[in-house]
């Protein structure tokens, strides 16, 4: 594993493998002296690695070995489809880091937005890790969480727009290696900031020290030269600061200063107010406006001079002409985006109070995540999706505002049935009470062994799952749908022109398929739009 150590010293290792590598190029070669070589190359890259950041004993976990002689599909739960037309959204069961391989082939650079809330390893509950729960007894259970969480957030990274980002809630257990590992990933230079969230509303009396009332929001970009935030809905409290005393037919309004500091010859002058009173300004100061500007003003009625006409003058700030929104800032407070106990009282009400999962997030929370990073037809991917907060959060917020289009994709396992009978039942229940317009897909991670076969041994099997991934890159629904088709073999193809329906409008082809002159005829006659499905689909992604 590379380290961290000075330029200098770096350098001169560097020099001095150069040198050793010299020496052996030059002496008479054998299998030995190309071992050698090949050590030498390891030692380099070592050397070259690591420049800055955290340093930690890398583990493997179990997932990695079925990842080295398997390879993930999806299969789909078709009794878990739920139908209410809208978008197709998808929820997939299975270990988080086989999800993030599969979508890596479906949505490699086209997530907006990433919202985790992964295990925060602390002292009182630990986290699962290769099946076996770490706890405060594990000598290494900061090394295994920041393995855990680094290849992770490598994979969200690839699945990002240049214009998206990721947000990551965590508390002081993990903050400092969490910052150190998303700067390595997405580069410091990305780093946007870290807002505090005010998870508890209150004050903790039986606090040791101090009473913690907030966790952390890490926000970093896939490049923060494209990355754009929209502004927030301004406050009741905000436009109550605007007030119509005299009836202005511009509206609301709130006054503002006329004076600045500093003397200007052309900023010292006396304004005559409605009753005749001179007013001027306080020496070492000026007006803001030229003299003629200020009479222009003072005429278009923008100056206020009070109610009786005698108050020193403040120029009118009308509410329609202020910026509408505000721009976020770092400090969430539980009164804008819900605090821990909101969250565990939503929860509780979707599932008749009964507790089904500890310390939820509150889908404001989310939604303001949403509407700061998000446009309408964004698509937002959670693969630590617990209670199901992330998803909730958008088909609530699809339902507030007629323009957003919003989609979602949720990952996590199905430890204790979580998946199941929480994640899935909690979009089941709100689209079923709320009338939500969507749809969602219920996929799970299977795995087809590899290792030791030829493709052609199982390549039939990888074959059976590509329907899914089809439909979870175009957030489509094959079944039922009489408006696009999925062809994979000769004979489906056949079969689907011999029998073509009026109302198809796309098909989606397998990528070794080819179509006779006959068949493309038929095709073309009936405007049938061809999406050729790609090649990496059927095995392995290959780094390119």
């Amino acid at each position: 594993m590379s380290t961290n150590i000075s330029k200098q010293k770096r350098d001169d290792l560097i020099n001095k493998i150069g040198e050793i590598r010299k020496y052996i190029s030059s002496a008479p070669q054998d299998e030995n002296m190309g071992n050698l070589l090949a050590y030498l190359s390891e030692l380099e890259k070592d050397v070259r690695g690591k420049k800055y950041g955290l340093i930690f004993e890398e583990h493997r976990e179990e997932i990695d070995e079925v990842l080295d002689t398997h390879t993930p599909v999806l299969t789909e739960d078709k009794d878990l489809f739920i139908d209410n037309d809208g978008n197709v959204n998808f929820l997939i069961e299975g270990d988080n880091l086989a999800s993030l391989k599969l979508l890596e082939k479906t949505h490699k650079g086209k997530i907006d937005l990433i919202f985790i809330d992964p295990p925060y390893n602390t002292l009182s509950t630990g986290f699962t890790y290769s099946d076996t729960l770490v706890d405060a007894s594990d000598f290494y259970r900061h090394s295994k969480w920041c393995s855990f969480i680094k290849v992770r957030l490598e994979l969200a990274k690839k699945l990002l727009k240049e214009t998206g980002c990721i947000f990551i809630t965590i508390d002081d257990n993990e903050f400092a290696d969490l910052k150190l590992i998303c700067d390595e990933v997405f580069g410091f230079n990305n780093f946007i900031t870290s807002c505090m969230w005010q998870k508890i509303h209150s004050i903790k009396n039986d606090a040791k020290y101090i009473s913690v009332n907030h966790d952390y929001v890490f926000v970093y970009a896939k490049n923060s030269e494209q990355l754009h935030f929209n502004l927030l809905d301004r406050t009741a409290e905000m436009d109550g600061r605007y007030k119509n005393p005299d009836n202005d037919p511009r509206g609301a309004w709130q006054s503002g200063d006329l004076v600045a500091n500093e003397v200007r010859t052309n900023g010292n002058y006396d304004v005559i107010g409605p009753t005749g009173k001179v007013f001027n300004v306080p020496e070492g100061k000026h007006w803001v406006y030229s003299e003629e500007n200020m009479k222009a003003l003072i005429a278009e009625n923008r100056i206020w001079f009070g109610k009786d006409g005698t108050s020193f003058p403040r120029k009118k700030r009308y509410l329609s002409e202020v910026q509408q929104g505000r721009t976020p800032d770092t400090w969430w407070t539980s009164d804008e985006v819900g605090h821990n106990q909101e969250g565990a009282r939503e929860l509780k009400g979707i599932f008749d109070g009964k507790i089904v999962f500890t310390n939820p997030k509150p889908t404001r929370l989310i939604s303001r995540i949403i509407q700061m990073s998000t446009n309408e037809s964004g698509i937002i991917l959670d693969f630590f999706a617990g209670s199901g907060t992330t998803g909730h959060a958008v088909l609530k917020y699809n339902a507030e505002h007629s323009d957003s289009n919003r989609r979602f994709i949720l990952c996590t396992n199905n430890e204790n049935n979580i998946c199941r009978d929480v994640t899935y039942e909690r979009i089941k229940r709100v689209i079923d009470k709320e009338n939500y317009a969507a749809s969602l897909k219920y996929y799970k991670v299977d795995y087809v062994p590899i290792s030791e076969r030829m493709y052609y041994e199982y390549a039939d099997e990888l074959l059976h799952h590509i329907r899914e991934l089809v439909e979870l890159e175009n957030g489509i629904n094959f079944i039922g749908n009489a408006e696009i088709a999925i062809v994979l073999t000769d004979e489906e193809l056949a079969e689907f022109v011999s029998n073509i329906s009026e109302n198809c409008r796309k098909l989606y082809m397998g990528h070794d398929l080819l179509p006779d002159e006959g068949q493309e005829k038929i095709l073309a006659e009936h405007g049938i739009e061809i999406s050729i499905i790609p090649d990496y689909y059927y095995g392995d992604l290959q780094e390119g």
